[in-house]
């Protein structure tokens, strides 16, 4: 069967002279608004470059959209009960947590925390759900005729800690979410979730921006009529509203903003375009950027718990870095994490928010009565349960057998996933088969889950990168959707709940793997067509 396909707003290609023209003046646009990034290649903090970007916005069904959107709250809920549910999250780890360092090194923050006793129950969260469009249908060989070229989505993932590209007393905890989707044809035109990850809710700060970059271009191209299909994108400043609401509950006036970063940031738009709002917005607001090894030096608690930094007591911890192992060369990090974790500062994600964000949560959360457990049996429950695929456990039992066998046996099929965050970790196609093959007989096999591949609809486009050649070739492509929301309140109560705002990644139809920041992907805005 020949892969599903959109047709591209604009019909491609475009005209030699009418490219290079519209390119020229797309990059400068995108520098001139911040839609760029440092060079990894010859780094200097004094230039940037162009973030990859998609010429035309790509299609997406105005449908889906509507229903990623309404159904943003709905997940933003979930994700909160998860993370607070402690039985629930010892249980589903335990495995993992015996062949998986990183993840036991954060349970064992989140044990210590909790036995000396968690001082604020308010938890902030800010989510991002990731999906695509698939256009395989599991009733037929061939295209569903009423939904074609899809006929449902599936979510990618939940990420709680640092929205990126947005812009692009007690302890509170803060956690950054995006819910990634890809789109799918499933029965019924359902979405589909692919994987829960409460880490990095990226592209909040950047997208913001890139819906104007799309109208621009549009306009110079002679299609306006075409931009009344671009949704409004206020990413920046609803994600950046969550940190400012955070910092208010905490409610000392001489409090700080603490952002933590890698010790090289070539994402620094991103970044500092939420410094900016948030400085813009609330020029009250101090706020500082630190590495772990900085906090390690820099900080202290006082005899308040306080997180005092510079002698003002830090109010909201914004983890830009720290959810991946390399970001913890040294027992100085875990020790600067662990103090963070003990403090009175809202932390973006806490401890618990990030353990809840992990692989084996989200596919323990697709196995039957998991969701009643959090939500009862309501027509929500039901909702969500609609959007989840085919997760698999490895662990040692019939299931993990049976899931191993299949994967070995049709390892096309399937993403093997680890406990790992910011991409280029997945295995796909015959590496999943070799890696199975590998750890079979080992406890290895337990960090990891088993996930189905999507295969979503392609679209003909443009991608503009930094140093390519000009006019570049059309290629065919497939893009994901991220919805961002936000969430505040505690264990029993929640304070507000809402959905802020959207990205779109898109990749080369052949790429793995899609990360922007990584260089796979590039950003994008969904053109929205009515089917």
């Amino acid at each position: 069967m020949s892969q599903a396909r959109f047709a591209s707003c604009i019909p491609l290609p475009l005209e030699h002279k009418v490219l290079v023209n519209v390119i020229e003046k797309a990059k400068d646009w995108a520098l001139m608004h911040g839609v760029g990034m440092r060079d990894k290649k010859h780094f200097t903090k004094d230039a940037i470059q162009i973030a990859p970007f998609v010429l035309l916005p790509s299609p997406f069904p105005r449908t889906e959209f509507t229903k990623a959107i309404e159904l943003q709250t709905v997940l933003n809920e979930l994700m909160h009960k998860v993370a607070h549910n402690e039985e629930f999250l010892e249980h589903t780890l335990q495995n993992a947590l015996q062949v998986d360092e990183f993840t036991a090194n954060l349970y064992d923050i989140w044990v210590k925390v909790r036995n000396e006793g968690i001082t604020q129950p308010i938890s902030l969260g800010m989510l991002r759900s990731d999906i695509m469009l698939e256009s395989r249908c599991p009733h037929t060989e061939n295209q569903c005729a009423k939904h074609t070229p899809y006929c449902s989505w599936k979510q990618v993932e939940i990420n709680s800690i640092a929205s990126g590209f947005g812009h692009l007393g007690p302890s509170v905890s803060l956690g950054l979410f995006r819910s990634d989707y890809l789109m799918h044809t499933a029965d019924q035109n359902r979405i589909k979730q692919v994987e829960f990850n409460t880490v990095a809710a990226s592209f909040g700060a950047i997208s913001s921006n890139l819906p104007a970059m799309s109208r621009y271009i549009l306009r110079q191209l002679n299609r306006g009529d075409l931009i009344k299909n671009m949704p409004e994108n206020r990413a920046l400043s609803g994600l950046c509203s969550g940190i400012i609401e955070a910092y208010d509950l905490f409610g000392i006036p001489s409090a700080v903003v603490l952002f933590v970063v890698e010790e090289v940031s070539y994402n620094i738009c991103d970044q500092r375009f939420h410094e900016f709002e948030i400085s813009e917005t609330r020029p009250d607001i101090m706020i500082f950027r630190k590495t772990l090894n900085e906090i390690y030096e820099e900080t202290e608690l006082n005899d308040k718990k306080q997180l005092i930094l510079d002698g003002h007591p830090v109010a909201v911890v914004y983890y830009r870095s720290g959810y991946e192992p390399a970001q913890y060369p040294s027992s100085r990090e875990w020790d600067a994490r662990l103090r963070v974790e003990r403090s009175t500062a809202i932390k973006c994600p806490s401890i618990h928010y990030q353990l809840a964000g992990t692989k084996k949560v989200q596919q323990a959360l697709a196995a039957a009565g998991a969701l009643e457990r959090f939500m009862g049996s309501s027509a929500a429950t039901t909702r969500v349960r609609d959007i989840f695929t085919g997760l698999y456990s490895l662990d040692f039992d019939e299931n993990g057998e049976r899931a191993v066998e299949m994967a070995i046996a049709d390892a096309e099929r399937f993403v093997l996933k680890p406990q790992r965050e910011g991409g280029g970790n997945n295995l796909y196609g015959e590496e999943v088969r070799d890696a199975l093959l590998r750890m079979r007989h080992s406890r290895e096999r337990a960090a990891y889950i088993l996930m189905e591949r999507i295969l979503p609809p392609l679209v003909s486009g443009y991608v503009v990168r930094p140093g390519a050649p000009v006019p570049p070739q059309v290629v065919d492509l497939v893009s994901e959707l991220g919805i961002f929301g936000v969430i505040i309140g505690t264990k029993d109560k929640i304070i507000s709940n809402r959905q802020v705002g959207h990205m779109l990644r898109t990749k080369l139809a052949d790429a793995d793997e899609g990360g922007v920041a990584a260089g796979l992907g590039a950003l994008d805005s969904p053109y929205l067509i009515d089917m």
